[in-house]
């Protein structure tokens, strides 16, 4: 029996969150509501929901030696995530983000910045820390480190999910490793140069052989490609307070809908549903709900419809 249900590796950050009544226009000034210092970072917020749906987590990375590492590394302790692969980096301080968050919205305008010390290369990554777990989950930040954790789970019979949204060099040696791809909605687009985003997400699962491809779609939910079928799951709504934080809680319910061996459509639902929980509290992990909690609202909440992937995938009529 394996160790650890779920390893990932990847970005953490300590974000501090500005509120404000609304966003200024260009060169302009408003005063912010209220400032507050929150856990955050795509991977390891995934880590923490899948942590929160009861399965069993080990995250790989590094974190700073500054206050704002130790909030990050407070927050996975308190989670209940391992973090024997975790390497503390002396003088160094954690990747950071200021979020500007509209009160009017929930929507937010996001300023990082991540040393270069907090860099994981290659030699760091070892086959014991990979192969404890059931699947890997990976960012696409230390290129090289991430591929060569992603070559290990797939030599080991592991599903390897990605989250990605920026386009690295170097990326095309991961994608091949890849089983499980949910990018954002502007990645297909810009690894291929095709305008149309699900044409370009065929392409990239054709060419890397990517069994599953997916990309999610903000407020209008997610989409799929998988056993030569386009599945849609339109978004659930809700009383938007912060969207920080949505996608990376969507990829660690994606985590456990795969171990689960949810069919697609119901895996996309559960995400989800999952993210728009999280949209309804402050923070990157602020509104994170259990496998229940997400069910109580598939069963309850309104959706949104993208009318032309619901049309493409077949959800609803072009009438």
């Amino acid at each position: 029996m394996a160790q650890f249900d779920v390893a990932g590796i990847g970005l953490n950050a300590t974000d501090t969150l500005i509120l404000v009544p609304h966003f200024p226009a260009y060169a302009g000034k408003v005063a912010f509501d209220e400032e507050k210092m929150s856990p955050g970072g795509q991977v390891a917020s995934a880590m923490v929901t899948c942590a929160k749906l009861g399965l069993r987590v080990k995250y790989i990375a590094t974190v700073g030696d500054d206050e704002r590492g130790r909030v990050q590394l407070e927050s996975l302790l308190e989670s209940g995530i391992n973090l024997d692969d975790v390497q503390v980096r002396t003088g160094c301080p954690n990747q950071t983000a200021y979020i500007i968050i509209d009160r009017t919205t929930g929507e937010r305008t996001v300023f990082w910045s991540r040393p270069d010390c907090l860099r994981l290369k290659p030699e760091h990554i070892r086959p014991e820390m990979i192969t404890p777990a059931r699947l890997l989950h990976i960012d696409g930040h230390d290129t090289m480190a991430v591929r060569r954790a992603a070559q290990i789970a797939r030599e080991h019979g592991m599903p390897v999910t990605m989250d990605v949204d920026t386009i690295y060099h170097g990326f095309e040696e991961v994608l091949p490793h890849v089983t499980h791809l949910v990018a954002s909605s502007e990645f297909p687009v810009a690894w291929t140069k095709e305008n149309d985003a699900l044409k370009a997400l065929d392409l990239i699962q054709k060419e890397y052989r990517i069994p599953v491809a997916a990309m999610t779609l903000g407020a209008y939910g997610a989409l799929a490609r998988a056993d030569g079928k386009v599945v849609y799951s339109p978004a659930f709504v809700v009383n938007c307070v912060d969207t920080t934080g949505a996608g990376d809680v969507f990829h660690g319910a994606f985590c456990y809908a795969v171990l689960e061996g949810m069919p697609m459509e119901d895996a996309l639902d559960f995400s989800n549903a999952m993210a728009a929980l999280n949209c309804r509290a402050l923070g990157a992990r602020g509104g994170i709900g259990t496998a229940a909690d997400a069910r109580a609202l598939m069963r309850r909440a309104e959706r949104r419809v993208h009318p032309d992937f619901a049309v493409r995938a077949g959800v609803v009529s072009a009438s």
